[in-house]
């Protein structure tokens, strides 16, 4: 028996569709993954007007290293930014840039050219104190949360337990291992933040079709998924973007019908 459409979840974020550029993603998982600052800019303008509302990007050194340096963060966003991506930018704040928590904190107090979001995995011990830093510096935060497979339920118990004071600044960006109904019904006694829903590789599209239905922020990009709903490799992230769109418009009509 399918599953009925889930009721929305109130707040909706106010973009359609977030685009990660190039998450962990290398030279080896194919010609559609951004490297330099550049490609990732001109990824970005091509995902933007393609309809994204929102670009996550992973900084990058020139060998290919997750960092959160200021030499490297800064001229990312920089890049971004003198090229004409006007839509808001984030940056992820993850132990694969900086493994040593304290090392965390000090790299974004050092930040001199800010992005407009960071991205904390509450999979991270340190999730709350580093999600205050970032607050206090004047960035929205992204709580990322996953949920089923072997996550566990300690990122979500972490959350729950971080007095969110400032929800205004704050969203749910929640993990899904898999395109489950039940997972998301769970969402709703969480704090009234806005709440975003995605799924990685196999799990990608089921999970977006799922978030359209339910009416939260949906997120699409290379670094989540490098094939399209049909199997084709994506060509762009701008591709990825216009069948994310395509599809979020489809559920969006048939929950309205």
């Amino acid at each position: 028996m399918s599953t009925p459409p889930q009721a929305p979840l109130p707040p909706p974020v106010s973009v359609s569709v977030s685009v990660s550029l190039n998450g962990s993603r290398n030279a080896a998982d194919g010609p559609a993954v951004p490297l330099s600052p550049r490609a990732l800019a001109e990824s970005a303008q091509a995902a933007v007007a393609a309809g994204a509302g929102e670009v996550l990007v992973h900084p990058r050194t020139p060998c290919g290293r997750e960092s959160l340096s200021p030499r490297v963060v800064g001229p990312v966003v920089e890049e971004l930014r003198r090229t004409g991506v006007g839509v808001a930018l984030s940056v992820p704040v993850s132990i694969a840039a900086e493994p040593d928590p304290a090392g965390r904190l000090e790299r974004i107090a050092s930040w001199t050219v800010l992005p407009d979001r960071a991205v904390v995995h509450f999979g991270q011990p340190d999730a709350a104190e580093l999600a205050q830093a970032l607050l206090a510096r004047g960035l929205a935060v992204d709580a990322v949360v996953p949920l089923g497979g072997a996550a566990g339920p300690e990122p979500l118990a972490r959350f729950l337990a971080w007095p969110v004071r400032e929800p205004g600044r704050v969203r749910l960006s929640a993990e899904l291992a898999a395109p489950d109904p039940a997972l998301v019904a769970g969402l709703r006694a969480l704090p009234p933040v806005p709440v975003l829903l995605y799924g990685r590789d196999a799990a990608a599209w089921p999970v977006l079709r799922l978030a359209a239905r339910c009416g939260t922020g949906v997120r699409t990009g290379v670094g989540d998924v490098t094939h399209l709903p049909d199997g084709r490799p994506a060509r762009s992230n701008a591709e990825l973007v216009v069948a994310a769109r395509e599809m979020v418009a489809r559920e969006s009509a048939a929950r309205a019908a």
